[in-house]
């Protein structure tokens, strides 16, 4: 009897979870897509400005004017609300894993604005992370209107985060891994509905909108062509993949160097911080416009058709095709640096990437001088992107799927996953944390938000959301441990795959900001919580409802 009830309230939270997931989906599937349109246009008017003023000297003075005031417009923007600083991919985890509490109708517009703002002033700004934020924004929006549980809550951030990712790229599996890999770090049925749920809805709602507005659904970078890569090729492989591994490091390092820099700088409160990355957005931008932008742009213009043809990349200076390379990779660096050190309200995801991408392609060049055929180069570059996103965010599983979809193209998934296996070995050896986690803890820091252990002891009740599931099955606030569980004041050992039953008594610890901050949390978990807002539907069809005679 009480497995039978068991399964009735999984089936019926995870239908609540499914339909939840759904408008989230409907949400972030229209308010991103229209984001991502708008990031596209201000970027391509931001380029032509910019190759309008390399035309005109004249209104040089007049561009770095303006961008100063940008600077401290952006800079004012942050200090009041500061949730919206950086990518918004650390924030969005915390949001999920109950460390941080976001005001969704406050961050949503502003992140928003500010992006793309911050886009239109030709940073190296891109739109793949503030549609992340923007998603999981959506999803805690939509389900504090449903009036769900704190729990649920966290489930519906991480799938509007998920579909946000997804939106983006036009990648419905890098969006639901990611939340497996990144967000939460691990495999729960319930990730999963509100993960594959609000996806799928968010990306049916872009491609229904793209429809609409005449706009094509294709591959993020088709200007690749791939061939069979020979056993004997690998070796390049491994080449590009230690090198890429290495310069992720040195990025690694370089961003969390930027960030203890500008943390000194305490003029106006912080505001001059921004100046900087701005200033050097303007200098960027009249030395090449592949400086400008997340990098879509610069990730196309280095690819070769499978070596058929050369890359399309402008010189730089009337320079050699390597020396160009070297002067964008070193101005993205440095900008990119910059951006995460000041905290610029801005995307790093897509500029990670083409930093990777670029890397590659100058390695290709090096292995074409070794011996290797120009045919292989086209895999070079996309090995070399995955890897240094993987030592620089160690999420090895996203990188291998988000390099199959971006490209629709399987042959390269082996070497994929050798040169994937490499970088996180690099990132290993260097004992480095996951990009997101490290900006979260400094974000964290910056805030003021102090965490200390917490014990609490309560009783899974009928009815709850953990009463039936099994321990790793259940979204508990984040740092927390299920020390010790009483049934039948017989102690159980917990673990991961333990059925909490309905009277248990389980002792929980966590880092949490308070004992009553814990308690809540908890309580919505082991206690049965009415849905407010299906309450007052069902109420309202009780009135309606004919009456028996």
């Amino acid at each position: 009897m009480d497995g039978t009830r068991s399964k009735h309230t999984f089936y019926k939270k995870s239908l609540q979870l499914l339909a939840v997931g759904i408008c989230t989906g409907l949400l972030v599937g229209v308010v991103v897509t229209f984001y991502n349109i708008a990031a596209d246009f201000l970027t391509a008017y931001s380029k032509n400005l910019y190759l309008g003023i390399r035309q005109n000297p004249a209104f040089v003075p007049l561009l770095f004017a303006v961008l100063a005031l940008s600077a401290f417009a952006i800079a004012t923007l942050v200090r009041f609300i500061p949730m919206v600083r950086g990518s918004g991919i650390p924030q969005t985890e915390g949001a999920s894993r109950g460390l941080i509490n976001m005001k969704w109708y406050q961050v949503l517009p502003s992140m928003a604005a500010a992006s793309l703002f911050c886009m239109f002033c030709g940073l190296n700004a891109g739109a793949e992370g503030p549609s992340m934020f923007i998603g999981g924004a959506c999803g805690d929006g939509m389900s504090r209107m449903l009036g769900c549980s704190d729990m649920e809550r966290r489930y519906q951030i991480t799938g509007g985060a998920c579909a946000g990712l997804a939106t983006a790229f036009n990648a419905p599996l890098t969006g639901i891994v990611f939340a497996f890999e990144e967000a939460h770090r691990r495999f729960t049925p319930s990730i999963f509905i509100c993960a594959f749920s609000s996806v799928l809805t968010a990306l049916v709602t872009r491609n229904l909108l793209f429809g609409a507005l005449n706009m094509e659904v294709a591959s993020v970078f088709s200007n690749y062509v791939f061939v069979s890569l020979p056993i004997k090729s690998y070796l390049y492989v491994a080449f590009a993949a230690v090198i890429s591994g290495l310069f992720g490091v040195g990025f690694y390092k370089l961003g969390f160097l930027a960030r203890k820099i500008f943390g000194k700088i305490t003029v106006l409160k912080g505001g001059v911080r921004m100046l900087v990355p701005f200033l050097f957005a303007g200098v960027c931008g009249l030395i090449t416009v592949y400086a400008m932008g997340g990098g879509h742009a610069v990730i196309e213009a280095i690819g070769t058709h499978g070596g058929t043809t050369s890359m399309s990349v402008t010189s730089v200076f009337s320079s050699p095709v390597v020396v160009t390379l070297i002067v964008i990779i070193v101005l993205r660096l440095l900008s990119t640096a910059l951006n995460l050190g000041a905290g610029v309200p801005c995307g790093i995801f897509i500029p990670m990437l083409a930093l990777g991408a670029c890397t590659g392609a100058l390695i290709s060049q090096l292995c074409v001088k070794m011996g290797m055929s120009a045919t292989y180069t086209d895999i070079i570059v996309m090995i070399s992107m995955a890897t240094f996103f993987t030592s620089v965010v160690k999420a090895p599983l996203t990188a291998i799927i988000m390099t199959v979809e971006l490209t629709w193209q399987f042959t390269l998934l082996i070497p994929v996953i050798l040169g994937v296996s490499i970088g996180y070995m690099i990132s290993e050896v260097f004992k480095l944390k996951p990009l997101y986690d490290s900006l979260l803890e400094a974000i964290m820091d910056e805030e003021h938000v102090t965490l200390s252990r917490q014990v609490y002891v309560t009783k899974i009740e009928q009815g709850s959301a953990a009463a039936g599931q099994a321990i790793r099955d259940v979204l508990w606030p984040g740092n927390l441990l299920i020390r010790a569980v009483r049934r039948n004041d017989v102690s159980v050992v917990p673990a991961s795959d333990t059925v909490l039953l309905e009277g248990d008594e389980i002792t929980v610890q966590a880092e949490t900001t308070s004992l009553e901050n814990l308690k809540t949390c908890v309580d919505e978990i082991v206690k049965p919580r009415k849905n407010p807002m299906l309450a007052h539907i069902k109420n309202a069809f009780e009135k309606i409802k004919p009456k028996r005679k």
